[in-house]
């Protein structure tokens, strides 16, 4: 006799909007489906066989091939259960409702195989944190844009301050050398909060614990560049993005992972003159995901290359402007990467640019024909 699930979950499954069910993989039919499901997804329990092929027509194709490449190791024992599997539903008046699935296998009484588990909705959190990474993607690159463009007057006064100071040095008005000297610390101590400033957000950012999810790296980085590419004008220089595919997914802690790439935008913005380039670029080797971050700037000296992702490196040095550096930038980006099971690594030639790349494990894909 097939066990009573409705006593097996208790009233748990009835106070509850998180949908509790037993699928019998044999039959291919549900089993257990508790009374939330009617709420989650607005459909009667007792159709749940004649819906079921519907929903999962209405997944999101990539969410789908997920779903079975995480579920085949479960039910063959490989591994005990997946966990807040995130999974996106089309509906048909275009609504997206995004599901966490976990499940684990079972067996009935007469020893048949079961799927068990849960199913809940959490658009409202994903969208939450859509909205918040959006933010955060547009606040640092107007961060760094805005510090690009308010250093670089102030790095130019500051150095025609020091122009007249010099030529002035033989005049005696000591009001005249007064003025200037007050001019050019101005500036300094102006440009110094600016990066300061900069620095900071970006250090606070990333000394957070990873949060990880499934995303779409390719439609992640065309939107964050979007930021950049729509004030290429401003900075003097172009912002170019292309791809290898239009899809290709990681596990990431979103934030953290922009942060990376601004992080690297920035130092090829200060490095690379007027009229260059920057070109990012996503390529697939097997199994990986790898970033390229590509500037046309004066490259990195030799001597220096050994030294960039130390901590307090001695191969900081100011940017074609002046900017400032604490030295800190590419350690931290070295850990973050390191943090998200990635490697990277870079090429240089002075005069003739800098590629930075980062690569990292893609997210498995189905096998063939299952």
């Amino acid at each position: 006799m097939p066990p009573d699930y409705a006593a097996l979950f208790g009233p748990l499954a009835d106070h509850t909007r998180t949908v509790f069910f037993a699928y019998h993989v044999g039959t291919r039919r549900v089993r257990y489906l508790s009374p939330a499901y009617e709420q989650l997804l607005g459909a009667a329990v007792d159709r749940i066989d004649q819906d079921l092929p519907r929903w999962l027509a209405r997944l999101h194709p990539d969410d789908l091939e997920y779903l079975r490449e995480q579920l085949l190791p479960v039910l063959r024992g490989e591994v005990a259960a997946v966990e807040d599997l995130e999974l996106r539903l089309r509906h048909a008046d275009g609504r997206r409702q995004w599901l966490a699935l976990t499940a684990t296998r079972s067996t009935d009484a007469p020893g048949d195989t079961l799927l068990v588990g849960t199913l809940r909705d959490i658009t409202s959190p994903k969208e939450y944190m859509r909205n918040a990474d959006k933010f955060n993607a547009k606040k640092n690159a107007t961060l760094e844009i805005l510090s690009h463009d308010l250093a670089g007057p102030l790095v130019v006064l500051q150095q025609l301050t020091a122009h007249v100071a010099a030529q002035t040095q033989d005049y005696d008005n000591p009001a005249l050398r007064e003025l200037l000297r007050l001019m050019e610390a101005t500036c300094t101590d102006s440009v110094n909060l600016i990066h300061d400033f900069v620095d900071q957000e970006f250090l606070e950012s990333a000394n957070v614990e990873l949060k990880l999810e499934r995303l779409d790296l390719v439609s992640r980085l065309r939107s964050f560049l979007t930021n950049y590419q729509n004030v290429q004008h401003l900075l003097h220089k172009r912002i170019g993005f292309t791809t290898e595919a239009e899809v290709a997914y990681v596990h990431i802690d979103d934030n953290k992972f922009q942060q990376i790439i601004n992080n690297l935008l920035s130092n090829a913005l200060k490095f690379t003159p007027d009229g260059g380039r920057i070109d990012v670029h996503v390529a697939l080797p097997p199994g990986r995901v790898q970033v390229q971050v590509r500037d046309t700037g004066v490259g990195i000296p030799a001597r220096l290359q050994p030294l960039l992702f130390d901590k307090f490196t001695k191969a900081r040095r100011p940017g074609l402007r002046g900017e400032r550096t604490t030295g800190l930038g590419m350690s931290v980006i070295h850990t973050l990467v390191t943090l998200h099971e990635g490697r990277i690594w870079f090429e240089s030639e002075e005069g003739a640019g800098t590629t930075f790349y980062i690569e990292l494990p893609a997210a498995a894909e189905a096998a063939p024909g299952q």
